[in-house]
């Protein structure tokens, strides 16, 4: 994982400042290597969050929401410290707030004072007595259907501007992307190693049965539902049977 803390935060334009947008392509350019550059689809978002920090005005804390299993469940990733964490929480809990709408109706969320939300009547009171007064949520948004927010947040109201949202949408349109490729890099390679394990049992089947790589195969498989467990853990087990068998 790659270490983005030396950007330093753009801050406020001041009138006539013509080379802000050279100094935001710079760091947004260095964003993208640094992303793509990122281990795995997790250590994108940390990557993400972090630059949020450094680069969207008013910005003190983040996190990524993640709705997986078809929309059902949220997973919280990458949250900067307890605040950020413990309003996904309260988030979770009551199933609505920002963070939510941004992933949900794709587009961007900004809270000006938590204190007179009414979009959200059980979470808003909550969030503003955690500390969280502004907020900004952006979706994340890939074609391959992935629902996933960057969320902002701040400790005084009115804290993000237009300057704040222009900034903040160009970042997560990058994080998208760079997650969502990271995820497609990991799913690959998972798929090459499951390949090469059912290989591997297919094989041991074969020698120790004197079968035929098919009915190796259709057995593995038959193994697998009759314990109703993944192809690949079956196959790991069996793999992992035979190599402490040798070493006996």
């Amino acid at each position: 994982m790659t270490d983005r803390r030396r950007v330093c935060s753009l801050g406020e334009a001041p009138p006539g400042d013509e080379s802000r947008p050279v100094r935001l392509a710079d760091e947004l350019t260095e964003l993208a290597r640094g992303l793509h550059d990122a281990d795995a689809p997790d250590d994108v978002l940390r990557e993400a969050v972090l630059a949020a920090i450094d680069l969207v005005p008013g910005t003190q804390a983040g996190s990524v929401t993640v709705l997986v299993g078809g929309g059902k469940r949220v997973e919280h990733k990458a949250a900067s410290g307890t605040l950020p964490a413990r309003v996904d929480a309260v988030m979770s809990e009551y199933g609505e707030g920002p963070c939510l709408d941004a992933v949900l109706e794709r587009r961007i969320v900004r809270v000006d004072d938590m204190r007179r939300e009414t979009r959200w009547p059980a979470f808003a009171p909550r969030a503003a007595d955690l500390g969280a007064l502004s907020m900004l949520a952006f979706p994340m948004f890939v074609k391959d259907g992935s629902f996933s927010a960057l969320n902002l947040y701040a400790g005084d109201p009115g804290a993000f501007t237009d300057d704040a949202e222009h900034v903040g949408r160009l970042l997560a349109a990058h994080a998208a992307v760079a997650y969502s490729g990271a995820q497609r890099e990991e799913n690959l390679l998972a798929a090459i190693e499951t390949r090469d394990l059912i290989g591997q049992a297919v094989g041991l089947l074969m020698e120790r049965y004197s079968i035929s790589s098919g009915r190796a195969f259709d057995t593995l498989v038959r193994f697998s539902r009759q314990a109703n467990r993944k192809l690949r853990d079956v196959a790991a087990e069996l793999i992992r049977d035979a190599e402490a068998g040798a070493l006996r």
